[in-house]
């Protein structure tokens, strides 16, 4: 058998370096958004939190969101309400700058009460 040519195993390692570094910059960032994504949902199901006004629970979403350092503002807020069930989506984009690359990543947490 003949051995793998060293530029087949150098380009490899390239591309493998190249993911972990992807990784790196972009895990943090979903597992942030996750954590909201939670935290909208705890929000939704107790129902304590039905006879909230609006304008509390849009406060307590971007006080969790201003925690976890994302870009959320009052207008990516946006609370249903329907048939005594609360809905709560928030829609919002985080610009990351890689070298030579730039890219928006668009988040949609959202949960609802049944």
């Amino acid at each position: 058998m003949n051995p793998l040519p060293r530029w087949r195993i150098a380009a490899g390692c390239l591309v493998l370096a190249a993911l972990v570094f992807m990784a790196i910059l972009f895990a943090p960032l979903y597992v942030r958004n996750m954590t909201l994504q939670n935290y909208v949902d705890g929000i939704t199901h107790r129902v304590e939190n039905y006879g909230k006004s609006d304008d509390v629970l849009r406060g307590w979403v971007l006080d969790k969101a201003h925690e976890l350092n994302l870009p959320v503002t009052e207008d990516n807020v946006h609370i249903l309400r329907s048939g005594g069930a609360v809905r709560i989506d928030v829609a919002y984009m985080v610009t990351v700058h890689a070298p030579l690359y730039t890219v928006n990543l668009h988040f949609y947490p959202g949960a609802g009460s049944r």
